[in-house]
């Protein structure tokens, strides 16, 4: 994962996920989003892809998506995963998170970056990848993001409204992690970012 995408993700991460947000939250965090990108100082997209990006696209914003999940820390061994370039970053599984969609259990495998548990600032970032029945259909076909942070309880809110897309969907530059087959959902999640629009 590049240096910027933790940026943006300790921005998730630093509202506080594990608590149910307000819809103004939520747009202030999309608004933010959208000036990073589009900003040529932040240097997130080179002048010529700026100038093909046409924003951001987004579900509404639906409390149905935001799901008070019961966490199990189950940590797995150490492995690669996949990204879209040759670059390999290691992971472990931290923990499984449990709810329910529209009547259907699910469940979401929850990762922690090794290289990043040794840097004091993101020592408590944690990561799920994931692909659902929408990908590639309304939104980006390589999945979408959640960041979480660590937590001694049981239960925590995964918020559907604040996942987003890897970087790579705006730019060929970066090297985006590839979502684990197992974090395949089969429900649709109707919230949270699109597939990014285009001039």
């Amino acid at each position: 994962m590049s240096r910027l995408i933790i940026l943006f993700s300790v921005i998730l991460m630093t509202s506080n996920l594990f608590s149910q947000k307000m819809e103004s939250e939520i747009n202030q965090l999309r608004k933010e989003h959208s000036e990073t990108l589009s900003n040529p100082d932040s240097k997130v997209l080179t002048p010529k892809e700026i100038k093909n990006f046409g924003g951001l696209d987004y579900f509404e914003f639906d409390t149905t998506f935001q799901i008070k999940a019961r966490f199990k820390k189950r940590r797995g061994p150490k492995f690669e995963m996949p990204t879209s370039t040759d670059r390999k970053p290691t992971y472990r599984r931290y923990g499984i998170v449990y709810f329910e969609i529209d009547g259907k259990e699910c469940q979401l495998e929850v990762y922690q970056n090794i290289e990043l548990m040794e840097n004091e600032e993101y020592k408590d970032y944690l990561f799920i990848p994931f692909r659902d029945a929408t990908t590639a259909l309304t939104t980006y076909g390589a999945g979408r993001y959640i960041d979480l942070r660590k937590s001694k309880s049981k239960t925590i809110w995964i918020d559907f409204n604040t996942a987003y897309n890897p970087y790579c969907a705006y730019s060929y530059r970066y090297s985006c992690p590839i979502p684990p087959e197992i974090n395949s959902l089969e429900v649709e999640i109707m919230a949270g970012e699109k597939t990014p629009l285009e001039h």
